[in-house]
């Protein structure tokens, strides 16, 4: 399945899936209207993705962009990153960088509070 993104994006979410053993069958989709940004064009096309991975029961909306190509892109690797998190916990490339910006943020709440005590 080819989405509006560069062949390289499909072929690395192809990869990725099969890597976690996530088939489309799997998955069901549905298409409803988005909400927010993008007027008149997003009241009266369903452009938000929403997808649940039937096995794990892991469920992803997605309304990002104003199309619905798109957002069908972004839903499936927001579900792939969510189904890694899931299986891999600790381990996962996601959750690595999760936790590296809770201590860069734990370092400079830190660092802040120490420079206000020293007034």
């Amino acid at each position: 399945m080819d989405f509006a993104v560069s062949p390289a994006k499909n072929a690395s979410l192809k990869d990725k899936m099969s890597a976690l053993s996530i088939h489309e069958t799997d998955i069901e989709e549905k298409f409803v209207r988005s909400s927010g940004n993008g007027g008149q064009k997003v009241n009266k096309t369903a452009s938000c993705v929403y997808l649940k991975h039937i096995p794990t029961g892991t469920e992803v909306k997605c309304m990002k962009d104003r199309s619905q190509s798109i957002n069908r892109f972004l839903a499936r690797r927001l579900l792939t990153e969510k189904i890694e998190r899931l299986l891999k916990g600790e381990d996962s490339a996601i959750e690595r960088k999760f936790q590296k910006i809770r201590k860069q943020k734990s370092r400079r709440k830190k660092r802040a509070l120490e420079g206000n005590s020293e007034h």
